[in-house]
C-alpha cells in the first residue's frame, strides 16, 4: 500500500512551515551566547516542549519499536520503578538547578570551571568522539525508515552512479537541518523544535485513535499471550529467556538515568537556555508530564505491528510485508544484517495498516522528530568541538563574528561526517545496545565528574583524570569485545586459550544462576554481556574510583558557593528567577525533599504536588502488583494483559489528553514571550564560554579571578 498524494501533502506543508519560521527568526541571534543557549531567555514550557522533541527523535522511535517488538510490555513493566525516582529527581532539581547556576554554556566548560582546562579538553574530546559516533548512525536510521515506510525504491540513479536511496535521503535531511540551525544556532532550533512539538502532540493523538480503531484488544491478546515460556510479552515474571531487553536492562537504565542525569552533551543547549535556574528546574518538573501520548503511540504501534505480522486475521497482509522486506534486503537498503532488518519491520507494517491521511500525519510526525534530532545534535557536537576542544588552547578571545563562523563551520563538518559514517558503518546490534556502547566511552566517567563536581567540595582534579582514563579504557575494551567477539576474540580464545574460555563459561553460568533476571551464555556468535551491562560496570568502576582518589588527594575544599553564584557571590537576579537562598542548610527537610523554596509561586507548588502525587501513586500501584503476585498467586499472562489494557492504556490516554492542551497553551505563551524579549535583550561579548582561573570570563570583572579553592567569601561583591 503506497502513500497517497494527500499523505505527501500532509507531510510536506508543515515541514515547509518549519523552514520558513527558521528563516524568519535567524537574525535574532546576535551573540555567542544566543547561538549556544538562546541568550538564556527561554521559559519553562518552551524549554520542555522543544527539548522533548529534540531528545526523543526518530532514532528513539525506531529503538522503541525494536524494544516493543522484541520484549513487549513485560520487561517495560519494571520501568515503573523509574516513576518515583524521576519524580524525586525532578522535585529536587537534581543536577539541573546547580548546573544552571554555574551559567556555563557547555557541560565541558563546567569541567574547566570545577577542575582544570586539561580536564575540559580531555572530557570534551571524549564526549565529542562518543557523541558524534552515536549520532552518526541516525541519518542512516532515518533514511532507511523513510524508504521502508514510504515504499521508495532501494536504489536511485544519479547520473552514472547508483546510490542507495536511504543515502540520498539522509543527505537531504541533513541539508534541511543545516538550513534550520546553521545561521542562528539555538534560537531557530529551539523555536522550530517547539512549533514542531505542538503539532506533534496533535499527530500522536490522531495515530493512537487510528490504531485503536483498526485493532481490537482481543487481537492484541491472541498474539501477546502466544509467546513461548520465558519470553512473555506481558508477564514480567516470565522473561528469563530475554537476553537483551530484560529486567536487568530496565534496572540498569534507571540507575544510569540517575548517574548520567544531564551528562550527555546531545541536548546541552537546552540545559543552559532557561531564563533562570528556577525556570530550568520548573522545565524539569514539567518534563515529568510531557511524555503524554508520545510513548503510548510508540508502544501501541509496536504492538500493532507485531499483531499485524503474527495474527491469523492479517496473514495475507503480513506475507506482503515480509516479501517487501526481502526486496529491501536484496536492494541493499538493510545491508543484510538482522539488526537493520528488525528496524524496518514496524515501519513497513505501519504503512500497510494506517489509512490514508493518518499515514501522512504519522510521516509528518516522524519527519518532525528527525529534523529536531538532527538540528539539536549538529548544534551540540559542532559547538562542543569549537568550545571545548579547540578554543581552550587560545589565550585570547575570538572576535564574536569569527567565533560564530567557526561554530557554523564545525556544524557543517559534523553533518558531513555523519553522512559519510552512516554510509560506511554496518550496524550489527540493536540500536539501544549500540548507543549504550558508544555512549559509554564518555558516560562511564561523566556522571562522576558532573555530580561529584556539583555536590562534593572534595572532588579533585586528580580524581577527574583517573576517572577519565579508567572509563575510557573500559569502554574501548567493551566495544572491542562486543563488536569483534565472533570474528576475533572467540576464535582466538578457542584456539589459543581454551582453559581461559572454560573459566569464562563457568563464571558466566554462575552469574546467570546467581542473578536470574538475566540469561547469560557464552556462544561463538555473541559476547555474553550486552552493551548496557558493560556500560553499567563502567559506571561502578568510575564512581568508585572518583570517590577513592578524591579522598586520597583532596588538600583543600573547593568553593562551591562561588562557582554556583550563591550567597555573598550572587551577581545578579536573572530574569524569571529570584535571588538564591544564601544558606542552603537553613531550608526545612520537607522542603528539601520536595524541592520547594521561596522562589515557588502557588502554581509552582501545585505543579510540584502533582509530580509528588504521581510518583507516590506509581510506587503504590507497582508494589501492590508485586505483592499480589508474590503473596496471593501469580496473575499470569492473562491477568497482566488486563492490567495493561485497563490501567496503562486508559491512564496514558487521560494524561495525554490533559497534557496536550496544557503544554500547547504553555509553549505558545512562552514562545511569544521569547520572541518579544530577544530583540531588546542585553548581550555581553565576554559571555562566550571562556574560563579564567576557575571563573567564567564574563564574571571575572565582577568577582575577579578565583583566588583559590578556599570557602571564604570575597571582601566585597558587586
Amino acid at each position: 500500500m503506497a502513500l497517497s498524494a494527500a499523505d505527501w501533502l500532509i507531510a510536506a506543508v508543515p515541514l515547509t512551515a518549519v523552514l520558513l519560521i527558521a528563516w524568519r527568526v535567524r537574525h535574532q541571534t546576535r551573540s555567542v551566547s544566543d547561538f549556544l543557549a538562546g541568550g538564556r531567555r527561554a521559559g519553562r514550557y518552551l524549554v520542555t516542549v522543544a527539548d522533548g522533541m529534540a531528545v526523543f527523535g526518530l532514532a528513539s522511535v525506531v529503538a522503541g519499536f525494536e524494544f516493543t517488538y522484541t520484549s513487549g510490555f513485560a520487561a517495560g513493566f519494571w520501568g515503573s520503578l523509574a516513576a518515583p525516582v524521576s519524580a524525586i529527581l525532578a522535585l529536587t532539581g537534581f543536577v539541573i538547578y546547580r548546573y544552571r547556576e554555574t551559567r556555563c554554556l557547555t557541560l565541558a566548560q563546567f569541567y574547566e570551571l570545577r577542575y582544570s582546562r586539561g580536564v575540559r579538553v580531555a572530557a570534551g574530546s571524549l564526549a565529542w568522539m562518543s557523541g558524534v559516533v552515536a549520532y552518526a548512525i541516525f541519518p542512516a536510521v532515518a533514511g532507511r525508515f523513510v524508504v521502508a515506510y514510504c515504499g521508495l525504491p532501494s536504489v536511485v540513479d544519479i547520473g552514472a552512479i547508483a546510490l542507495p536511496t536511504y543515502a540520498v535521503l539522509s543527505g537531504v535531511f541533513l541539508l534541511f537541518a543545516l538550513a534550520v540551525v546553521l545561521h542562528g544556532g539555538q534560537v531557530p532550533a529551539m523555536v522550530t523544535d517547539c512549533v514542531q512539538g505542538i503539532f506533534a502532540y496533535i499527530g500522536y493523538a490522531v495515530v493512537i485513535a487510528a490504531v485503536l480503531s483498526i485493532f481490537s484488544f482481543s487481537q492484541f491478546r491472541d498474539v501477546m499471550l502466544a509467546r513461548p515460556p520465558g519470553k512473555s510479552f506481558v508477564d514480567p515474571f516470565d522473561t528469563a529467556e530475554l537476553t537483551d531487553f530484560n529486567i536487568l536492562f530496565v534496572l540498569i537504565g534507571i540507575i544510569g538515568g540517575i548517574y548520567n542525569r544531564m551528562s550527555w552533551h546531545g541536548a546541552q543547549a537546552y540545559q543552559a537556555s532557561g531564563a533562570s535556574p528556577h525556570e530550568q528546574k520548573m522545565a524539569g518538573l514539567l518534563s515529568t508530564w510531557r511524555a503524554g501520548l508520545t510513548f503510548l503511540m510508540v508502544m501501541l504501534l509496536g504492538f500493532a505491528a507485531y499483531t499485524y505480522m503474527h495474527h491469523a486475521d492479517f496473514a495475507a497482509d503480513a506475507a506482503s510485508v515480509r516479501l517487501e522486506l526481502e526486496s529491501l534486503a536484496a536492494g541493499g537498503s538493510v545491508q543484510g544484517t538482522e539488526a537493520l532488518r528488525s528496524q524496518l519491520v514496524t515501519p513497513l507494517a505501519v504503512r500497510h495498516f494506517l489509512p490514508d491521511g493518518v499515514a501522512g500525519v504519522f510521516l509528518a510526525v516522524m519527519l518532525f522528530l528527525m529534523v529536531t534530532t538532527d538540528t539539536t545534535n549538529l548544534h551540540a557536537w559542532g559547538s562542543l568541538l569549537v568550545q571545548d576542544v579547540v578554543l581552550p588552547f587560545r589565550k585570547a578571545a575570538l572576535d564574536p563574528q569569527w567565533h560564530l563562523f567557526f561554530l557554523r563551520l564545525a556544524i557543517v563538518a559534523v553533518a558531513f561526517f555523519a553522512w559519510v559514517f552512516s554510509l560506511l558503518f554496518e550496524q550489527t546490534t540493536y540500536l539501544y545496545m549500540f548507543l549504550a556502547l558508544a555512549g559509554s566511552l564518555y558516560l562511564g566517567c561523566a556522571g562522576a565528574l558532573l555530580i561529584g563536581g556539583l555536590y562534593w567540595k572534595r572532588g579533585t582534579t586528580v580524581a577527574a583524570w583517573c576517572t577519565l582514563g579508567a572509563g575510557t579504557l573500559w569502554a574501548l575494551v567493551s566495544f572491542s569485545l562486543t563488536s569483534h567477539w565472533e570474528s576475533i576474540h572467540y576464535p582466538w580464545l578457542a584456539a589459543n586459550a581454551p582453559r581461559v574460555l572454560a573459566i569464562l563459561e563457568g563464571l558466566v553460568t554462575s552469574a546467570s544462576a546467581a542473578l536470574p533476571v538475566a540469561a547469560w551464555h557464552v556462544t561463538a556468535t555473541r559476547f555474553p554481556f550486552s552493551g548496557a551491562e558493560l556500560a553499567f560496570a563502567n559506571i561502578l568502576l568510575c564512581s568508585s574510583l572518583y570517590i577513592l582518589v578524591s579522598l586520597a588527594t583532596c588538600r583543600q575544599p573547593f568553593n562551591l558557593d562561588r562557582m554556583l553564584h550563591r550567597g555573598s557571590y550572587a551577581l545578579r537576579e536573572e530574569e524569571g528567577g529570584r535571588p538564591p537562598v544564601a544558606v542552603e542548610h537553613s531550608i526545612p527537610l520537607w522542603k528539601k525533599l520536595t524541592g520547594i523554596d521561596d522562589q515557588y509561586t502557588r502554581g509552582d507548588k501545585i505543579l510540584a504536588a502533582s509530580v509528588l502525587v504521581w510518583g507516590v501513586q506509581s510506587s503504590v500501584v507497582f508494589f501492590v502488583v508485586i505483592a499480589s503476585n508474590v503473596f496471593f498467586g501469580r496473575w499470569g499472562a492473562g491477568g497482566f494483559f488486563l492490567y495493561w489494557q485497563y490501567y496503562q492504556i486508559i491512564l496514558s490516554l487521560c494524561i495525554g489528553a490533559i497534557t496536550t492542551v496544557w503544554f500547547t497553551w504553555g509553549a505558545s505563551r512562552d514562545l511569544g514571550a521569547f520572541l518579544r524579549a530577544l530583540p531588546s535583550a542585553p548581550r555581553d561579548a565576554l559571555d562566550d564560554g571562556r574560563v579564567i582561573a576557575h571563573t567564567n570570563a564574563d564574571d571575572v570583572r565582577l568577582l575577579g579571578p578565583n583566588p583559590g579553592t578556599t570557602t571564604a567569601p570575597p571582601n566585597s561583591r558587586t
